[in-house]
């Protein structure tokens, strides 16, 4: 408790420094702040730009990119955060909580994470590798006997035995044969529990031969299922005990109680590529009987760069180990066939490879994108990104609350390319 309100009144501080500090004149004839000073008041490792090989320039250039977009209203309000070796070089929060109420959003506002979970899961997972507790080449069926006899559709309405049985390889990359088709959505996977989960998917075919296509569905639901199962707890309090209280993650859930409701941002739509209110507000505050591994989590900017940033440095953050380098290597290592490609955000996406619940940047030419070889990342439906560039030692976190998330679908504005572009940009020297 002592913790959480050092948190609290830190946050206040940010928020006051936020809305009076001296403001910069930028190219766009916009303002900015200085870029560590927020995050200073957090309590957050900072440095100059400089020092870690930014230029000053280049950030208030991405810092008015991104305002921009919310003085055009294509945006209510964004967060963005950049580190590298370890220092915040640039945290900035503009812009609504709320569009509807107006309320400003803040330095310590609380986002759903969504798919952000996913990685957080991952790294669950790992640790119980670690411990011996499965294996890569171990049959899903192991762990989950429902599993043993699951059919795969064939041709003609038919269904056929998978070919070899499914893996926990193929579990952790999205390829072990569960799709998104309606039937699973028909099915309402999450109207009950894990476990009911389970009995469901049990009863359903795959959609593909396991190993053969990259395909994006229920497999981290199923990976939360396995961490209980294996570790003895219930995927809340493993989280909790495991992954955020080590880290000082203190702002991370399924659920947020009553006194940090109102920190939750709402969730906007669009309309001609404009934000269109009224937003929507709903704030789970109790523990919902669905622990969703795949998309459940709520959490701040502070709090995920937190996570990501200590699975930059090999899995240990200010002392606290939550896994072991070479175990982090391996989740950024593609365990995907060739022919199974990443597609979630454009057929067949040339120079991504995917590991233990990680995309991984393989080619970055091939990829079109300045990020460091070996990058992985992640993003959220409502519009939270990360990525994790061991090449360069950055991480980058990037949060807004909209329907469509930051793809360049429904009106949203394409921020998954807007950012990495503007952050390389300003690397100017990245011999520091």
């Amino acid at each position: 408790m002592i913790r959480v309100s050092a948190k609290l009144l830190a946050a206040t501080a940010a928020a006051a420094l936020l809305a009076s500090c001296t403001m910069v004149s930028d190219v766009m004839g916009s303002t900015v702040t200085p870029h560590s000073e927020v995050a200073r008041a957090l309590g957050m490792p900072t440095a100059s730009p400089e020092s870690q090989g930014f230029t000053k320039a280049g950030l208030d250039q991405l810092t008015a990119e991104f305002r921009k977009l919310v003085d055009d209203k294509k945006l209510a309000g964004v967060t963005t955060l950049v580190a590298r070796h370890g220092k915040v070089v640039h945290f900035d929060t503009y812009g609504a909580a709320n569009a509807t109420t107006g309320d400003a959003l803040k330095p310590d506002s609380i986002f759903r994470i969504a798919s952000m979970t996913k990685p957080i899961a991952g790294v669950a997972m790992m640790q119980l590798w670690e411990q011996g507790k499965w294996k890569l080449s171990d049959p899903v069926s192991k762990f989950i006997p429902e599993f043993a006899n699951l059919k795969v559709k064939g041709p003609n309405n038919t269904l056929v035995a998978q070919n070899s049985p499914m893996t926990m390889a193929q579990l952790m990359s999205h390829t072990a044969g569960f799709g998104v088709s309606a039937v699973y959505n028909d099915a309402n996977l999450g109207a009950t529990d894990l476990q009911g989960m389970i009995d469901k998917l049990a009863k359903l075919p795959l959609e593909t031969q396991p190993g053969s296509n990259w395909d994006y569905g229920p497999s981290v639901n199923i990976q939360g299922y396995i961490v209980e199962k294996l570790s003895g707890q219930s995927l809340d309090v493993y989280f909790d005990e495991h992954i955020f209280k080590p880290l000082g993650m203190v702002d991370s859930g399924f659920w947020m109680p009553e006194a940090k409701a109102s920190r939750v941002v709402a969730v906007h739509t669009y309309e001609n590529s404009v934000i269109k209110g009224p937003a929507e507000n709903r704030v789970t505050t109790a523990k919902p009987s669905f622990l969703a591994g795949s998309g459940g989590l709520m959490s701040t900017a502070e709090d995920y760069w937190r996570f990501a940033q200590a699975v930059l440095n090999g899995g240990e953050l200010n002392g606290a180990r939550v896994l072991q380098p070479e175990t982090v290597k391996l989740m950024r290592t593609n365990v995907i066939a060739p022919t199974a490609k990443v597609d979630l955000y454009g057929p067949n996406q040339e120079g991504i490879g995917f590991g233990m619940d990680f995309a991984i940047v393989m080619d970055p030419q091939k990829a079109g994108t300045p990020q460091g070889l070996n990058t992985f990342y992640w993003g959220g439906a409502f519009g939270t990104w990360f990525w994790i560039d061991p090449t360069n030692d950055l991480v980058f976190v990037g949060m807004i609350q909209n329907l469509n998330g930051s793809t360049p679908t429904g009106g949203t504005p394409p921020l998954r390319s807007i950012s990495p572009r503007a952050t390389y940009d300003a690397l100017t020297d990245r011999s520091k």
